[in-house]
């Protein structure tokens, strides 16, 4: 009952929006540690919604772990999703049923390059986040799937510390190879565990085994474990697991919103990573910024195109060293990521969207809570309609010094 009073809520909402969008339009003609393990088309895009936005709401997760409990503050009223809208791009769908199913997190190597690149299925993902490795060189991935399910993703390696954020984010399953010692005993004690996170360090959940091997590269065995979308939700459904999430708090607009001002061009963005430089490049024809890695177009293996993505975001997020031993072989430490907005009152974030910079500040103020973007003044920093790649870079001692031109 609650859901169809939902339902019925939302359907006079988006006809209050169509008709709102009705009227916008008309103004503007007058005047967005792996260890081993044991065994393998991108959909085109929809088209974008009219120019407007929605208002964040709290999702429902479990109860977050003890060790990243963000406070509560108080959230705006919420408006409901039209029904037919990704939440995670703001982008109409044909097919309400690429919505009716449970988010995927997958844990995908980019390092080294020799043998991880060209990844498979980066193209078709909503949101990515890159991060800095245990001993703060080169980058991992996260990749969060909803609206399209590509029928291969990887390769595939370990989890880390920051992954138990970013699935709770979005009400994700997480698939990933492993995890250290350390880290594994951290998602055991999670909210994550057992149902919502699959990996070869947890055996006893591990059947529905939704990972398999490629050997048909000539690369080392940690670079060969690949899954898809598809086969994680199968997992995640023989643990009830399924159906449409609660997934509100971005908010996008096709065009940026009277509130944004542009603090300047940005139509070549440079993050210098150690041990990897990434760089994007703001393509007029497409209106998107495509990805280089070490100076070579990133390309997707599935579809042969290079990764684009209507918004990069860049979050400056406190980052530390652990006392968990990542990797036995040099001792490099696991890394500790802040990514709530509790004792983190310096949080820059700048948004790159239409070949232009938007300063501002990120938040997420509950462990459930997306990461949302505003202003010094507190106005929201609307996303261009389309698919986020967040740039975790830290502040202090390691800060990278970004270039943008």
């Amino acid at each position: 009952m609650h859901r169809e009073h939902g339902r019925r809520l939302r359907n006079l909402t988006l006809l209050a929006i169509v008709l709102a969008g009705a009227g916008l339009v008309s103004g503007l003609l007058g005047s967005c540690t792996d260890s081993p393990q044991p065994a393998t088309p991108t959909p085109t895009r929809t088209p974008a919604p009219p120019t407007t936005t929605w208002t964040p709401q709290p999702t429902t997760t479990p109860s977050p772990p003890p060790t990243a409990t963000p406070s509560p503050t108080a959230t705006p009223s919420p408006t409901p999703w039209p029904e037919n809208v990704n939440p995670l791009t703001g982008e109409v769908v044909d097919d309400e049923s690429e919505l009716n199913r449970v988010p995927v997190a997958i844990k995908i190597s980019n390092w080294p390059g020799q043998y991880v690149r060209p990844q498979s299925g980066i193209d078709s993902a909503d949101i990515i986040y890159e991060h800095y490795n245990e001993g703060w060189f080169a980058t991992r991935w996260t990749a969060i799937f909803l609206g399209s399910s590509p029928e291969r993703v990887g390769p595939i390696r370990s989890g880390r510390i920051i992954d138990l954020e970013l699935p709770a984010m979005y009400n994700a399953v997480f698939a990933n190879s492993g995890f250290s010692n350390g880290v594994v005993r951290l998602f055991r004690n999670s909210d994550l565990y057992p149902d919502w996170v699959v990996s070869d360090s947890l055996p006893e959940t591990i059947q529905p085994r939704p990972f398999y091997r490629d050997r048909s590269r000539d690369v080392p065995l940690e670079h060969t474990m690949y899954t898809s979308p598809a086969l994680v939700r199968e997992w995640a459904a023989a643990r009830d697991i399924e159906g449409e999430q609660e997934l509100e708090g971005m908010r996008f607009s096709e065009l940026p919103t009277s509130e944004m001002t542009a603090t300047g061009p940005a139509a070549v963005i440079e993050i210098p990573w150690n041990r990897l430089m990434a760089t994007w490049r703001y393509d007029e024809a497409s209106s998107q910024y495509l990805r280089w890695t070490d100076g070579a177009a990133h390309v997707d293996a599935l579809s042969g195109d290079q990764l684009g993505v209507a918004n990069v975001v860049v979050l400056h997020v406190p980052q530390w060293n652990t006392d968990i031993v990542e990797d036995p072989h040099s001792g490099a430490l696991s890394i500790r990521w802040a990514l709530w907005n509790k004792d983190n009152p310096h949080r820059p974030a700048m948004l790159f969207r239409d070949g232009k910079r938007y300063d501002g500040i990120w938040n997420r103020e509950e462990r459930e809570d997306m990461l949302t973007l505003e202003t010094e003044d507190g106005d929201t920093l609307t996303f261009k309609v389309g698919s986020t790649f967040f740039e975790i870079v830290p502040l202090g001692d390691r800060a990278i010094e970004i270039s943008v031109e």
